[in-house]
């Protein structure tokens, strides 16, 4: 299993109230979070595209934020986590561009995600009208196969689809190195990750809450990528699923600097939005928040397998049952309301004494699977 984490730019107007520049500070600092990461030995690093979503995301051009992390990093991937690809939000030729761009900058070392958008808030800035919000997975399907033909051909044969249209062109730059960047897709229910894996794409599981939801997402994904027919030139299989995690140098540390991170105002904020995700029972509507966490409600979420939190021991054994269980990649979603020492902490930590136990590979496995298709 690798690792990664993943930064979108959270913004709380608690932060605001106290910093008169805390968007940004918050930016900076989550873009020193990846270069720690680089140095630490995580793999992957992705950032979110999102729009509108006050306070949760502030993180809209993140093809700006990876072009500086490409020339701020050596090693570890940078990914879209996502780009939207949809017309309306991002013209499909200038995602391609950007996409190869990227890759070049990084020197191969770009990820490319896409996905249709956080909820109907976000949605509907774009799509204002429409009245079901299936359409976007409509829109996302008819322009998910001509990435490849853009970066492939060397004169694009055109395309004339229902929602967008392109008479033949050269679609420039191509992307650096074998075949093309690896492509995944932000999959929320256990259809969906069928139909990433019949595509051939690796799976963005941001949806993935705990290690017992595991069973239904690789078993929908694993059984269905082994006739995949990918849209690309080889497929990513690959499932990727994501965990906060704070770890310190005592089990005591962590727990308190969990508590004392506003956690609850951040997923407060996920369900404000991302109203397309499954709604758990108990989850108060806005602008009503979650309880704040206490170090007993910590306590439970690790029981629970819904945070990763403790000392390097305890983080190690948490994540080998993510490995366990099946996921390819674990991605860190930083508690990115602690404070910022705190965070770099974690990050060495989990480098330090967690990685090296658990990731004995030096190659990226997206590497080894864009270098195949490559020689073919």
């Amino acid at each position: 299993m690798e690792f990664g984490i993943f930064v979108q730019g959270y913004v709380p107007a608690s932060r605001r109230r106290a910093d008169p520049h805390a968007e940004h500070h918050a930016l900076l600092e989550e873009a020193e979070y990846v270069v720690q990461a680089d140095r630490s030995g995580f793999k992957y690093a992705w950032a979110t595209e999102h729009h509108f979503l006050d306070e949760y995301s502030h993180l809209s051009a993140n093809d700006v934020f990876l072009g500086y992390l490409a020339h701020a990093t050596d090693r570890i991937h940078l990914g879209s986590g996502i780009f939207n690809p949809l017309p309306q939000v991002n013209h499909p030729v200038k995602v391609a561009e950007k996409a190869a761009m990227l890759d070049h900058l990084s020197g191969g070392r770009f990820e490319f995600g896409t996905g249709r958008g956080a909820g109907s808030h976000e949605i509907l800035g774009f799509l204002p009208g429409i009245s079901d919000m299936d359409v976007t997975r409509e829109i996302w399907e008819e322009t998910i196969a001509e990435f490849p033909r853009m970066w492939l051909h060397e004169e694009y044969p055109g395309f004339h689809g229902r929602h967008w249209s392109l008479p033949p062109r050269k679609v420039l730059p191509k992307p650096y190195g074998p075949a093309h960047p690896p492509m995944w897709y932000a999959a929320g229910s256990p259809s969906s990750y069928a139909m990433a894996a019949r595509k051939g794409l690796g799976v963005l599981g941001f949806s993935v809450q705990k290690v017992g939801d595991m069973e239904w997402v690789v078993d929908s994904y694993k059984t269905a990528v082994k006739d995949a027919e990918p849209v690309g030139a080889f497929v990513n299989d690959n499932v990727m699923v994501t965990s906060t995690a704070i770890c310190a140098e005592t089990s005591q540390e962590a727990r308190r600097i969990a508590a004392a991170g506003g956690l609850n105002y951040l997923q407060s904020l996920l369900f404000r939005y991302h109203d397309t995700f499954p709604r758990p029972e108990g989850i108060p509507r806005w602008p009503e928040l979650l309880p704040e966490y206490t170090e007993e409600i910590v306590e439970l979420l690790v029981a629970e397998e819904l945070m990763i939190c403790g000392d390097p021991d305890e983080v190690l054994r948490q994540c080998k049952r993510w490995e366990q269980a099946g996921a390819d990649q674990l991605v860190f979603g930083l508690p990115v309301g602690v404070p910022y020492e705190d965070t770099m902490q974690t990050i060495r930590l989990i480098g330090e004494h967690v990685i090296p136990k658990i990731d004995t590979d030096p190659v990226h496995r997206t590497t080894r699977f864009r270098r195949a298709a490559g020689r073919r």
